[in-house]
């Protein structure tokens, strides 16, 4: 039985999924769950698209929706968000100017298989950014607060660590499931480049768009491998800095 590993934002990073890939030792036995944010920042967003679609042919993967890659699908389909050119985008943008009407058709195709969710037998959840409704993400009536919102972070962030799940103000949210699991909102703004747990909620987005590394971590053992920095691996990029 091969591992659960969950591999954090990736914003456009190849370099980075390879060096991470070759030292958490990744093998066909393991399941892998991605986060989302699969474009964006780094310069080689095509070919991270590129190599999901490969790896989900000898690999047992599950894709995860990211807001970023939903920006990504609308400027395919010919919608364009102004903002997102400041967020990443425009490297995005000029990567694709070069990509064949074959390959953008490929990606799409991929961007529109993405789930939204993720929840495996251990009770485990796992989701790009977060969810707000009571009952738990199946009952979500904005599907896209999945890869968008920012409250389930903070709220574990804010939480009072000696309160008691017992206690009837514990958030009821953080209740449903036995571990949550989610990118989104960089740690490197609590001033971590690591993993962080707080309360039940994992957030593995060490900040790739940035100036931190991209991360893998094993769902049962939490040991976790990260690539170098971001910076260091595109010097003459800028990514989101």
């Amino acid at each position: 039985m091969g591992r659960t590993l969950v591999i954090g934002d990736i914003h456009g990073g190849m370099r980075a999924l390879k060096q991470v890939f070759e030292r958490a030792s990744v093998t066909k036995k393991d399941k892998l769950i991605f986060l989302g944010d699969y474009v964006d920042s780094w310069s080689e967003s095509p070919q991270v698209l590129d190599f999901l679609i490969g790896l989900a042919s000898t690999h047992v993967c599950i894709f995860l929706r990211g807001n970023h890659d939903d920006l990504l699908m609308d400027w395919l389909r010919g919608k364009d968000n102004e903002l997102w050119h400041q967020h990443g985008g425009a490297a995005t943008m000029k990567a694709y100017f070069r990509l064949n009407a074959e390959s953008k058709t490929k990606h799409i195709y991929f961007l529109q298989s993405l789930q939204n969710y993720h929840l495996d037998k251990k009770n485990r959840l796992y989701l790009h950014a977060g969810f707000t409704n009571m009952h738990g993400v199946a009952y979500e009536n904005y599907p896209r607060l999945m890869f968008w919102d920012r409250t389930l972070w903070e709220m574990a962030v804010g939480l009072d660590k000696k309160m008691l799940t017992t206690d009837v103000r514990y958030p009821r949210r953080l209740l449903l499931y036995k571990e949550i699991y989610i990118g989104h909102t960089p740690v490197t703004k609590i001033g971590k480049t690591v993993p962080v747990n707080m309360a039940n909620v994992w957030n593995i987005d060490t900040g790739a768009a940035f100036k931190g590394p991209l991360t893998i971590i094993d769902a049962d053992t939490k040991e976790f491998w990260q690539s170098d920095p971001l910076p260091d691996l595109y010097p003459s990029e800028k990514g989101r800095n």
